[in-house]
């Protein structure tokens, strides 16, 4: 089946087909750099990293863009009240968002541009609109006047009037119409200025994602994605100024994802009731955690963040990591290190060997619910289905009494294969777990070891109730022991 993708421009699914056969181009509206991460700007570059991981898994060769805005009335105010300049402030913002996609497995961004180095394309979109007649010079600014574009509002399907009725426009006397835009903005003493034809002054919002999307991927594009919050105004903006200024189609596919909600409330630095630093979530919780919980619904939709929520997610992954303990017993060998397939077609070859029941049966409808418009919600629960099914076989089949077997294993360990080809898709487990367990002065483990000998002792000897009074009272410390046919291990639980 070939991937299929919901076009907010033309509010159907359709097939993924490319402008040049075999490449895409995907362009992801990045942040404003004026203060800290928080854990709604994790949202787009998980979901659009993941749909990155599948495009080339699948066979693409992916180019990814996430651009910087680093000059912006935000950035003035902000590094005015620290008494800082722009530049230091959005340098040091910009490390920490970059910090904060790496440990959440943000791997695949090819380019992050940023709007102040691209100056000299943007004023040349600039006069190209002035020169076209969809933009006018007003006093130092630039705007693109929207009664000019006939397809104006095409991508949030309202009319002009409808849009400018219901949009925050900045009032000035210098506009034609209310809804007419800044392409380019005079600048006030003592505030960041490039000079231009019309002045020293800078770049308006929408403008930089046209010149950087255009500059790194050409004028036409595969897929523009961002926030739904993007559609109006900031991508209808986008759209307009781009296709009146080349001529041409500018992304072929707009993908939008749902925002991420806190107390009932779309998470902003504009109610900080709702802000919750990504800082300081890492401290708290594993990357998988975090990811898995952005993963967890289809990416159009909301999620519902809340600490409860991160508990219970981190819970249901106690699953893997108990799976993959499991295969380190058997096999001597990390789970993290097993060489999984790296595209479709060497892990149809594996799956099509010889394998536990369903494995491949789950891989397949895996592979169905993110060709289905990158279905993340429903990969994720197939990733949970296989790991029941692995370990139902592993029971059935008695592996842990016969893992000096390779060849009785050799099927499971194919089957694991396979969840590792498919979690490294969504971003997961790619390594171990960064913080260690708990250990008082290294004594944690030989005192559990200890405590396991004397119940073993008191099971020998019938004594039943104090072998249970071990277990229960390790169990009320968060410790869990783990009867298997080669012994008891024991695992501290969060």
């Amino acid at each position: 089946m070939p991937i299929r993708v919901y076009n907010t421009l033309t509010q159907t699914k359709e097939p993924l087909q490319t402008v040049v056969p075999g490449k895409v181009g995907m362009y992801v509206c990045g942040p404003t750099v004026y203060s800290k991460s928080h854990i709604g700007h994790m949202v787009g570059p998980v979901i659009f990293d993941t749909i990155k991981r599948f495009l080339v898994h699948s066979g693409y060769d992916v180019t990814w863009v996430v651009n910087i805005t680093d000059v912006d009335d935000k950035l003035i105010v902000q590094a005015n009240a620290e008494g800082t300049t722009v530049k230091e402030l959005a340098e040091r913002v910009t490390a920490d968002y970059q910090a904060c996609l790496d440990a959440l497995g943000v791997t695949g961004i090819d380019h992050m541009p940023r709007a102040t180095e691209h100056i000299e394309e943007i004023i040349g979109i600039t006069q190209g609109l002035i020169d076209k007649g969809y933009a006018y010079p007003a006093g130092g600014d630039v705007y693109f006047d929207v009664s000019k574009a006939a397809e104006y509002g095409k991508l949030s399907h309202r009319n002009p009037e409808e849009l400018q009725a219901g949009a925050r426009i900045e009032p000035t006397e210098k506009k034609k119409h209310p809804g007419d835009f800044a392409l380019w903005k005079a600048s006030k003493p003592g505030e960041p200025a490039w000079e231009s034809p019309w002045g020293p002054g800078r770049p308006g919002w929408h403008i930089e994602c046209s010149a950087m999307s255009m500059k790194l991927l050409g004028e036409h594009f595969d897929i523009h994605g961002g926030g739904l919050d993007l559609v109006f105004p900031h991508h209808e903006n986008e759209v307009v100024q781009s296709e009146c200024y080349s001529g041409k189609p500018f992304a072929s596919y707009w993908l939008h994802n749902g925002l991420l909600t806190n107390k009932g409330r779309k998470i902003s630095k504009s109610d900080p009731d709702t802000v919750v630093l990504m800082a300081d979530l890492l401290h708290q919780y594993e990357p998988d955690t975090l990811r898995t919980l952005l993963l967890s619904s289809h990416y159009r939709r909301p999620i519902d963040f809340s600490p409860g929520r991160l508990d219970e997610v981190e819970r249901g992954l106690r699953a893997f990591r108990s799976l993959f303990d499991r295969f380190e017993r058997m096999t001597g060998r990390s789970f993290y290190d097993l060489d999984a397939p790296t595209s479709r077609a060497e892990g149809d070859r594996l799956a099509a060997g010889e394998l536990p029941p369903e494995v491949a049966d789950h891989r397949a409808r895996f592979l169905e619910a993110m060709d289905d418009d990158f279905n993340t919600g429903g990969a994720l629960g197939e990733l949970f289905e296989l790991v029941r099914a692995l370990n139902r076989f592993a029971d059935a089949e008695r592996l842990d009494a016969r893992k000096g077997d390779p060849a009785a294993i050799a099927p499971w360990v194919a089957g694991m294969t396979i969840l590792r080809e498919l979690s490294r898709l969504l971003g997961l487990f790619l390594r171990p777990p960064a913080r260690s367990e708990p250990d008082a002065g290294g004594l944690t483990g030989p005192l559990i070891e200890l405590l396991i000998e004397l119940r073993a002792q008191a099971r020998k000897d019938r004594n039943f109730a104090l072998a249970d009074q071990i277990r229960d009272r390790l169990a009320g410390l968060g410790i869990r022991l783990e009867d298997r046919p080669d012994g008891t291990g024991w695992k501290i639980e969060g």
